[in-house]
């Protein structure tokens, strides 16, 4: 099997099911930012793997499932309206996100200001994933067609995990958080 098609050389690609739809389809930009996303959370990912700091095997297992979940999000973005999602995001889904998130919060210095985003590379990598996943999130709610309340809830949570897990890698790695106004 070849990598190439040559089915959208003319500016359209297919959802799931085979219909076809311009590449520039609101359906198409927020599966394919989910899609930026995940690889913006590979590149973080990729940082840490020559650095040791504490759980990082648990902290590697929760980024996996996550990417596995974005994944998700991405096919039931690209499933169009009235047809059957493969993969459904569900409430347990967001419930873990957010146990994640108290988790790693837990282990932070608790914030006085708002920080600029930077740090360690994987650091840096995850707040760019954060934003990414804002516009993903924008993105979804700008589809006419209905879409699963609890993709945009995932995302608005995946972007607060970001933000928490971009703190929690600069706070193990001994990366100063720089405040708005130093």
């Amino acid at each position: 099997m070849k990598i190439y098609t040559k089915t959208g050389d003319k500016g359209t690609t297919s959802l799931v099911y085979g219909s076809r739809v311009s590449k520039s389809d609101k359906r198409v930009n927020a599966y394919g930012t989910c899609d930026e996303a995940n690889s913006m959370i590979g590149l973080g990912m990729s940082y840490l793997k020559a650095e040791f700091f504490g759980d990082k095997e648990r902290f590697a297992g929760f980024f996996h499932k996550v990417q596995t979940q974005l994944f998700h999000v991405g096919a039931e973005l690209a499933t169009p309206a009235g047809k059957e999602v493969k993969w459904t995001v569900t409430n347990q889904s967001i419930q873990e996100l957010e146990e994640e998130i108290d988790f790693l919060d837990g282990k932070l210095t608790p914030l006085k200001n708002f920080i600029l985003p930077g740090g360690h590379p994987a650091g840096a990598a995850f707040h760019t994933a954060r934003t990414i996943v804002r516009r993903a999130e924008r993105e979804a709610v700008s589809i006419e067609e209905e879409v699963n309340p609890l993709v945009l809830s995932y995302l608005n949570r995946l972007s607060d995990f970001l933000f928490v897990a971009a703190r929690f890698v600069n706070q193990e790695l001994g990366e100063k958080e720089h405040n708005l106004h130093e």
